[in-house]
């Protein structure tokens, strides 16, 4: 027993002798502060942890965005983030290659083909004014009023088609300017040269009435500047501005893969996003991401539907409308030019120093016929007018018939006999053939402007439709996102 006390006695004696005291409630102080005294301290600790925590992350924005990024919460919030703006980036860029598309349609019907059809007036007025005077001066005397009204109308013609040929098929303002316009020079010498041509034309046929010998060498001129200076300026011109339509056919009759590209990447993600929210939340479907798939899909769907017909449509164009419409305008040209060879050779009198050009003009006219003939009987187009190029092809035929006829008669001295058959107005004349041929290539470049004009209309309205539609649906896809992923972030709170 007292070994067992002896302990407890010193330490209420140590006890009191420290404290001062001992009596029962000082010892029970002393042993609850021995108590409490390790959580004071672990608390003390986790708080400088926190602190030191604290300020690393103050000090680092990075981590702390790391840290968030690497939790659950994180990664949803940066899934919708990444899903909200994927989804306007994606509508943004289809409905601006949408617009550039239609912009580009748009442009064609209205400014570039009708300034390619005014080069093609241009030139096949110049011609069919040439012919004219050389026909009107042949005739002798006082010229028919016919021949004279027919080189007035073309003159005016010309004149009109000059001037809207000189805006620039590509932009929306007026003329191009002289650095800009690669026809320029062109465009100022018909400017230059037209009223110079008209001038030795009347002067020509002052001196044709009045029975001068000096007319002939007036026309002589007037016809050499329009075959050497005007027509070929006139067919460069043409040429430049076929090309404006040529070349955005070309990029139109793709399809645009990108756009495609971007959309079907954009519904991967939201399928993988939906995939991702199955594993972590054990919930099949979110509505929001639902509704965007949903969306994206119906505007992908929309635009492969309206983008390939439109392409269809624009392809139409050039097959059955650009093609056939640039050849007829070439045969065109070509038969212009036969017809002023054929009647400057009576100007001149001398059938054999101009019977090569309207050989060559003729067979060239016949090549393109006749290739529009087959393109038709095999079925590479059948929207061509085959009537009026078959029509075309046997009148063709005949007056080169009549051709030979006219030579065989000037070599013969029937100089009479020559110009009836050239001017005259009688069912087998040169220029009753001429007229019909011409009035049948007429015809056929009317319906194959048609053809142009209403399937580049089509692609230009599938388009416009489909820009806005896919505008709308990625705007709805891209609320739906953030709508739907707002309630699965709020559940790790």
């Amino acid at each position: 027993m007292k070994s067992d006390a002896s302990p407890a006695r010193l330490s209420f004696t140590g006890l009191g002798v420290r404290t001062g005291r001992s009596t029962p409630e000082a010892i029970a102080d002393t042993a609850g502060r021995r108590s409490t005294t390790p959580q004071l301290r672990r608390a003390l600790a986790d708080r400088r942890e926190l602190l030191v925590s604290a300020r690393m992350r103050a000090q680092s924005p990075v981590a702390t965005m790391r840290a968030f990024g690497a939790s659950t919460p994180g990664k949803l919030f940066l899934i919708t983030i990444a899903l909200f703006l994927g989804c306007l980036a994606t509508g943004w860029y289809a409905s601006v290659t949408l617009n550039g598309r239609t912009h580009t349609l748009q442009q064609l019907i209205s400014r570039a083909e009708p300034i390619a059809e005014s080069s093609q007036v241009l030139f096949s007025s110049l011609s069919i004014a040439d012919a004219s005077a050389n026909s009107a001066f042949i005739s002798g005397g006082l010229e028919p009023v016919e021949l004279r009204k027919r080189y007035s109308d073309a003159i005016a013609s010309a004149s009109a088609a000059l001037i809207t040929a000189a805006n620039s098929p590509d932009e929306e303002g007026g003329p191009l300017s002289a650095s800009d316009d690669p026809v320029h020079n062109d465009l100022v010498a018909l400017t230059v040269n037209l009223p110079v041509y008209t001038g030795l034309v009347e002067t020509a046929r002052a001196n044709n009435r009045l029975g001068n010998p000096v007319g002939s060498a007036y026309l002589n001129e007037a016809s050499g500047l329009m075959q050497e200076t005007l027509l070929p300026a006139a067919q460069r011109i043409y040429e430049q501005r076929t090309s404006a339509i040529a070349q955005p056919q070309q990029v139109l009759t793709r399809p645009p893969y990108l756009v495609y590209g971007t959309l079907f990447a954009m519904i991967a993600a939201l399928v993988a996003a939906a995939r991702f929210l199955e594993r972590r939340t054990r919930r099949r479907l979110n509505l929001g991401i639902l509704v965007s798939l949903v969306a994206m899909s119906a505007g992908t769907v929309w635009l492969l539907i309206a983008g390939l017909t439109s392409v269809a449509s624009t392809n139409t164009a050039r097959v059955e409308g650009a093609d056939p419409l640039h050849a007829l305008t070439s045969a065109r040209i070509s038969l212009q030019q036969a017809r002023s060879a054929q009647t400057l050779s009576l100007v001149r009198r001398d059938q054999t120093a101009l019977n090569d050009n309207f050989t060559d003009a003729t067979r060239g006219v016949a090549e393109v016929l006749n290739k529009l003939a087959d393109d038709y009987e095999s079925g590479r187009n059948k929207a061509l007018p085959i009537g009026d190029i078959n029509s075309a092809r046997q009148t063709l035929v005949e007056w080169q018939t009549t051709d030979r006829d006219i030579g065989k008669r000037l070599a013969a001295g029937d100089y009479l006999g020559a110009r009836d058959l050239t001017v005259g107005t009688g069912p087998t004349s040169a220029a009753t053939y001429y007229a019909d041929v011409d009035s049948a290539i007429v015809r056929s470049i009317t319906k194959a402007r048609s053809a142009f004009r209403d399937n580049i209309y089509t692609a230009g309205r599938l388009l416009a439709f489909s820009s806005s539609g896919i505008a709308v649906l990625a705007v709805i896809a891209a609320v739906a996102v953030p709508v739907g992923m707002y309630d699965r972030i709020r559940e790790y709170r």
